[in-house]
């Protein structure tokens, strides 16, 4: 193991800050709603379970709660064994709600009375995925900046409109701490671990998960265009769908008419009522939305970013990135990383700017 990976922390290096209000081990709950999504789950328990085992002191315990007797089913079919039910009296430092699919559906009277009960107690309370609806329902987050995922986020601006939502990866806003989903669970709780203990710690617990690099809570979630759309009709929803899915590989235009069995024109029909372009011009934007994001945002070289988003030689990717972007590829990147970087930020371009693949 690398040198940062063999180091032990002796538990009088912890430094405890914020609300925490013991020295010792912090005791986290999980609260699994119906359909919870096991993926982020596992990426906010696993730095817990490394930083314990990396500093040999038991500096986190956690458990899985939910409203039923035994077990909670995730979003994948999974079933996961409870640790505790609603019912039980336990002391929690932490609170964290793992949300997942039909959210609005899940949450129960009895989930929102609970979570009031412990933040009553003085608990932190978080949420993983669409779990910030719980906390919102609950008026656990009135006064607080958060973050949930993009699936998610219009019904919550929608029935919360005194909440400040954002579009960031995680926040952590004092006693409160709510992110996205998927993996970024990971990189939300490095950002918790990182204000309790030395940085070598939050280092050595990043390397054993092979975590490259740490996302910040500046950083924008990916907002699939096509989410955005309240209202979308379904053959024009479907191509988007496609569209995003097929970046680095392109469909001909005539297979993606064919798919949802429209002919080419009454698909070209479709992109102008609905998004003012044209199916070309916009699905090349796509292509560089995302060329502009691996340029900002990671080291990949440009002829690696070139073959990622569907371009046959660097020199047409960077002559289409210039005329949409008014920059060159490796001028946008010495630019360096902007603190927020805002997907689809770019205006399309004007009609008769289209370049073929």
């Amino acid at each position: 193991m690398g040198s940062r990976r063999a180091e032990r922390f002796q538990d009088g290096d912890v430094d405890t800050v914020g609300s925490v209000k013991r020295q010792g081990t912090q005791r986290v709950g999980f609260l699994l709603m119906d359909q919870f999504t096991l993926v982020s789950l596992s990426s906010a328990i696993d730095p817990l379970r490394v930083a314990n085992s990396l500093s040999d002191v038991e500096l986190y315990r956690w458990c899985l709660i939910g409203a039923g007797e035994e077990e909670q089913i995730s979003s994948d079919g999974v079933r996961v064994k409870l640790d505790h039910t609603l019912t039980d009296e336990i002391e929690l430092d932490l609170v964290i709600v793992v949300g997942g699919i039909d959210i609005e559906q899940s949450v129960t009277k009895v989930d929102l009375s609970w979570l009031r009960k412990q933040a009553q107690r003085g608990a932190q309370m978080g949420a993983l995925c669409t779990g910030s609806y719980a906390l919102a329902s609950a008026g656990l987050l009135n006064g607080y900046e958060c973050s949930a995922h993009w699936d998610c986020l219009t019904l919550l601006t929608e029935q919360f409109p005194g909440i400040d939502f954002n579009s960031h990866l995680y926040t952590i806003d004092r006693d409160r701490l709510t992110c996205t989903g998927g993996t970024v669970p990971l990189h939300m709780m490095l950002a918790m671990l990182a204000k309790r203990h030395p940085q070598s710690l939050v280092d050595g617990v990043a390397d054993m998960l092979v975590c490259e690099r740490h996302r910040s809570d500046a950083e924008m979630q990916v907002i699939p265009m096509w989410s955005r759309k309240v209202e979308v009709q379904p053959k024009l929803k479907e191509v988007l769908q496609l569209m995003e899915a097929n970046l680095e590989e392109p469909l001909p235009l005539q297979d993606l008419a064919d798919y949802v069995q429209l002919s080419r024109r009454q698909l070209e029909r479709l992109f102008l009522k609905h998004l003012h372009s044209t199916p070309s011009r916009y699905y090349l934007k796509l292509r560089l939305d995302r060329a502009r994001r691996l340029l900002k945002q990671t080291s990949r070289s440009i002829v690696e970013i070139t073959s990622m988003c569907g371009f046959v030689s660097t020199t047409h990717f960077s002559r289409c990135y210039r005329k949409y972007m008014g920059v060159s590829p490796k001028g946008d990147r010495t630019q360096g990383v902007p603190e927020v970087y805002q997907i689809f930020e770019s205006e399309l371009p004007p009609e008769g700017a289209e370049i073929a693949n």
